[in-house]
């Protein structure tokens, strides 16, 4: 296995170019995990959407043409019917006893959007909006009714009242942007230790949100009538990068506190908590007006990155977790500018953004 590199029977390094203290995972806790159970990390921090309330991306459609349009040009979208001629996903779906990637839950509730059809869910499409924004059946019409009228004679005050009832109803929308990193990392983190240790399957993507969010998922059309897919200004990328380095943070720590023995899932959960405390560090200096990311460092380096470790490293989780809810409450980006340099640029995006038709 590539990656840590085994000192002693208890501890692992992490990486070159890292400090010489080496994390400590202990000795395997003596139990099983069933093969096709997803674990309770999954169960308890997911974000996933209920399948009973999925309307579909076509719903979406029906006035989000330009997003939708921008979403067909994302693997997203071609998840759907590339995933299960992939050969690899199905060498990991043999391993792990799937016989139907599209309709086994281990598979389908990251990599496609599944829907609640006659007792028993389906899948409609690959990553679709709702696998954002979620379900929404409570929030669809709410969200773009303009309060009975039209665009052009709702108030603001009309409007404001809309999006609180949107929100109430379980809609995620881009200003949440604490809750859509969730989304992200609860897939592009794997939450499923016998999924990597027995299937094969890589224990996430080397996931960061400004470069991931402002590539080929771009879909910022709808401000300008679908004449210009907009970039995030640099206040909003402030705050991507941020928000998502803490989740990134959180999801590690979940992960570690969920691991049972001494294989490639641990070492890459502690791999990335360690690079996430890391990287939060520079951050905290770089933005010292922004106490709350030296908290998250701290949070980060309450509890050991070691198995039979599941109080301490759930509470350094939860946390993060609270210190992200004030970033995001008390700040804007605007105040961040010594994260600039930190931030990837466009020649790190993952794909190109969809420019509109003229």
């Amino acid at each position: 296995m590539r990656g840590p590199r085994v000192h002693t029977p208890k501890s692992i390094a992490v990486g070159a170019g890292t400090s010489r203290r080496s994390l400590r995972l202990g000795w395997p806790m003596a139990r099983l995990v069933a093969v096709l159970a997803v674990s309770s990390f999954a169960a308890t921090e997911a974000t996933a959407t209920d399948t009973a309330k999925t309307v579909g991306p076509n719903a979406c459609a029906e006035c989000h043409k330009q997003e939708v349009e921008a979403w067909k040009e994302s693997h997203h979208f071609k998840t759907f019917r590339e995933m299960p001629r992939n050969t690899k996903a199905n060498e990991i779906a043999d391993k792990m006893g799937v016989r139907r990637i599209k309709y086994d839950t281990l598979c389908a509730s990251c990599h496609f959007t599944l829907q609640q059809k006659n007792d028993r869910e389906e899948p409609v499409s690959g990553i679709s909006c709702e696998s954002c924004h979620s379900a929404g059946q409570d929030w669809i019409k709410v969200h773009s009714g303009f309060s009975g009228k039209t665009i052009l004679f709702e108030t603001k005050a009309e409007a404001k009242e809309r999006w609180r009832l949107s929100d109430s109803k379980g809609m995620i929308r881009p200003r949440s942007v604490y809750q859509l990193a969730k989304n992200c990392y609860t897939c592009h983190v794997v939450p499923q230790e016998e999924l990597v240790n027995k299937g094969g399957h890589k224990a996430g993507s080397a996931f960061e949100l400004v470069s991931w969010s402002q590539g080929e998922v771009r879909h910022n059309t709808w401000h300008s009538k679908g004449r210009e897919n907009v970039p995030a200004d640099a206040a909003r990328k402030r705050m991507l990068y941020l928000v998502g380095l803490g989740v990134e943070l959180e999801m590690a720590l979940r992960g570690i506190g969920k691991a049972t023995v001494r294989k490639a899932y641990a070492f890459e959960m502690a791999k990335r908590a360690d690079r996430a405390r890391k990287q939060l560090d520079v951050a905290a200096k770089a933005a010292p007006g922004v106490p709350e990311i030296a908290e998250m460092v701290k949070l980060g380096h309450s509890a050991g990155l070691k198995l039979n470790n599941e109080a301490r490293l759930t509470a350094a989780a939860d946390g993060v977790s609270r210190q992200l809810v004030l970033v995001t409450e008390k700040y804007d980006g605007s105040t961040m500018a010594g994260l600039d340099g930190l931030i990837p640029g466009a020649d790190k995006y993952k794909g190109a953004a969809r420019k509109p038709p003229n």
